[in-house]
C-alpha cells in the first residue's frame, strides 16, 4: 500500500488552493473529519444554495464566509473566486449534497482554476452515483455516468437508444416525478430483460435497492405507492456484445438511409463495420419500413 497522510486542523489548508469538498447525501456522519477541518480551514466556502449549507455548517459549528455558486452565476462568480485564490487565500466548493461538480455546479471554477495555474485538490467522499454502483451488484470495472436522462420523452428515449448499446454498466439520476415513466422507457428501448437496480434515498431512514429485470421492476415500482418517493439512481446493466454491435449499426444506418438507399447504405456500412451485407440490407430494411424508429 502507498504511504498514508494524516491532515489535521493545523495542515489541512494551503494557501491559493481551491478545494473541492464532498459533503453528505443524506447521512451527517459521511462529512469526513478531513472534510470538517478543511471548511473550518478555509478562506471562504463557495456553496451551490448557501442556506442547504449553510444548516449543514452550523451542524458542526463550522463558521466561514458562504458565497453562491451555481449554474446561474457561475461564470460570474468565477473572477472573483480566482481573485481571492491568486491573493492567498484558501477557498473550498461544495454542493447541496454529494461530490462538487458531478451533476452539480463546479466545473467551470475548477477549469479556470487549472487553467490559471491554481493547485485544486480533492477532499473525497460521498457520491450517490458510485454508491448506487458499489451495491448494484453489476459489473462495476467499467461505467458510464451520464447524470439525469432528460425530461421530455421523446428525447429521454433518444438518450436511451444512444447509450443503451454499450457494454459498460449504465449509471443515471432520476427525481421521484419521472421514475415511473423512465423505467417504462427502459423497457422499451433496452428490452424487458435487461437488468437494473434502482436505489432510492441513499444513506437516508428509507433507503431500499433492487436489482430486478426492467419489466418486473415497472411492476415492483408500482405496488407501492411508496417506492416511488425520494431521489432515485438508476444501475444499468450493460448490453451483450451482440446487442452492442446491432445498436452501432443501427445507428450507423439510421445516417446513411437519410442519403442513401437502402441497398447502397447497406453496402457502405459492410465496408465500416466489416458485418455482413445481407444483414445489415436486412436491417436497412426494418428501418425503413418502421420509418427509422426502432
Amino acid at each position: 500500500m502507498s504511504e498514508l497522510s494524516s491532515s489535521t486542523a493545523e495542515n489541512a489548508v494551503a494557501p491559493g488552493h481551491l478545494y473541492v469538498v464532498a459533503t453528505p447525501i443524506g447521512n451527517l456522519g459521511d462529512l469526513s473529519p478531513r472534510a470538517q477541518a478543511v471548511l473550518r480551514g478555509v478562506d471562504r466556502i463557495c456553496a451551490e444554495d448557501t442556506r442547504t449549507s449553510g444548516s449543514l455548517l452550523a451542524h458542526f459549528g463550522i463558521q466561514r464566509p458562504l458565497s453562491p455558486l451555481h449554474e446561474h452565476n457561475e461564470d460570474r462568480a468565477v473572477a472573483d473566486v480566482l481573485a481571492q485564490l491568486r491573493e492567498g487565500r484558501a477557498v473550498a466548493v461544495i454542493s447541496d449534497a454529494g461530490t462538487p461538480l458531478i451533476s452539480d455546479p463546479g466545473f467551470v471554477l475548477v477549469r479556470a482554476a487549472r487553467e490559471a495555474g491554481i493547485p485544486v485538490i480533492a477532499v473525497p467522499g460521498p457520491c450517490a452515483a458510485i454508491a448506487a454502483l458499489s451495491l448494484a451488484g453489476l459489473p462495476s470495472d467499467a461505467f458510464c455516468f451520464a447524470g439525469f436522462l432528460p425530461h421530455k420523452q421523446s428525447a429521454r428515449r433518444e438518450r436511451l437508444r444512444e447509450l443503451g448499446g454499450l457494454p459498460q454498466t449504465l449509471i443515471f439520476y432520476e427525481s421521484s416525478h419521472r421514475i415511473a415513466e423512465t423505467l417504462d422507457d427502459l423497457v422499451a428501448e433496452l428490452g424487458p430483460e435487461r437488468r437494473v437496480c434502482l436505489a432510492r434515498e441513499i444513506t437516508k431512514r428509507f433507503e431500499q435497492s433492487v436489482l430486478l429485470p426492467a419489466s418486473e421492476l415497472v411492476a415492483w415500482l408500482a405496488a407501492d405507492s411508496n417506492r416511488g418517493r425520494g431521489e432515485f439512481v438508476l444501475v444499468i446493466e450493460g448490453a451483450p456484445a451482440a446487442s452492442a454491435g446491432k445498436t452501432e449499426q443501427l445507428r450507423l444506418l439510421r445516417v446513411l438511409l437519410k442519403e442513401l438507399s437502402p441497398a447502397k447504405a447497406a453496402r457502405v456500412a459492410a465496408e465500416l463495420t466489416g458485418a455482413r451485407k445481407n444483414e445489415l440490407y436486412a436491417l436497412a430494411m426494418e428501418l425503413g419500413s418502421s420509418g427509422g424508429s426502432e
